[in-house]
């Protein structure tokens, strides 16, 4: 995938995390940086599992946006201790 695809799924995988998980607004530029880390993340976890949610843009986004809602939830399990 060229950068621009990944920028673009990056940052609608980011945003529906964002909507799954709530309490959390990143603004675009985190949205984009959660939906691609989660889509490595989302990537990892489906591979361990023998799971496929399909080839394409919509399983790209699916990946991602399953990825970003655990790279959410890590953040702010992390930023919960701290305080």
């Amino acid at each position: 995938m060229g950068i621009i695809a990944t920028i673009i799924i990056g940052a609608i995988a980011g945003w529906l995390g964002s909507l799954v998980y709530k309490g959390t607004n990143l603004g675009i530029l985190g949205n984009i940086i959660v939906g691609v880390v989660g889509s490595f993340v989302g990537n990892w976890i489906f591979n361990i599992l023998g799971i496929s949610l399909g080839t394409g843009w919509i399983g790209a986004i699916l990946t991602g946006a399953i990825g970003a809602v655990v790279i959410l939830f890590l953040i702010n399990a992390f930023a919960k201790k701290k305080q």
